[in-house]
């Protein structure tokens, strides 16, 4: 391990022992619940550390800030996680018994839910909506050059990076 991993694990670790415990509290309000707030705070914690190791030292003038914001993004993926299982849930519902998936097969179901919806939340605004309206609703490049106002070479760069990152999802 180098100098400058040494250095990242030993900051994120004076970050977490300096003010986990109020991360904590601040999870624990705006989510009414002690056990998810837990979950989360640790989710943050790593988050920091992962991107740290990768960046470099960590100098912050204002720790609780900086947690705040890393903790709301935790939140809110938490939250579109949620979302995204209740309405696979729903959906479940409507089917007839004989009809739907074990319990095995819904929870691949689901971690393949959630891999697409971050796949597609790394794509480009523009990009992921083209590539919706030509899976989800058989637009032709040209229809969706028409809807975006874009030509039809953009909407096949849009196409090109989601089947990429469609690719990369799958390695």
């Amino acid at each position: 391990m180098s100098a400058v991993q040494l250095d990242v694990q030993r900051e994120v670790h004076a970050l977490y022992r300096d003010h986990h415990g109020w991360l904590h509290g601040w999870l624990r309000r705006k989510l009414g619940n002690a056990f998810e707030a837990a979950d989360l705070a640790q989710d943050t914690f790593l988050r920091i550390l992962g991107a740290h190791e990768r960046l470099g030292a960590l100098e912050l003038r204002e720790p609780r800030a900086y947690l705040t914001t890393v903790a709301r993004r935790v939140l809110l993926n938490h939250y579109r996680r949620l979302s995204l299982e209740q309405a696979f849930l729903d959906a479940l519902a409507c089917l007839p018994e004989p009809q739907a998936p074990s319990p095995e097969d819904r929870y691949l179901i689901l971690e393949t839910l959630h891999e697409v919806d971050a796949m597609l939340d790394g794509l480009a605004p523009r990009a992921r909506t083209a590539f919706l309206l030509a899976q989800l609703e058989g637009l032709t490049y040209a229809e969706i050059a028409e809807k975006l106002d874009v030509n039809v070479r953009t909407v096949k760069r849009y196409m090109a990076s989601a089947f990429e990152a469609c690719l990369l999802m799958t390695l």
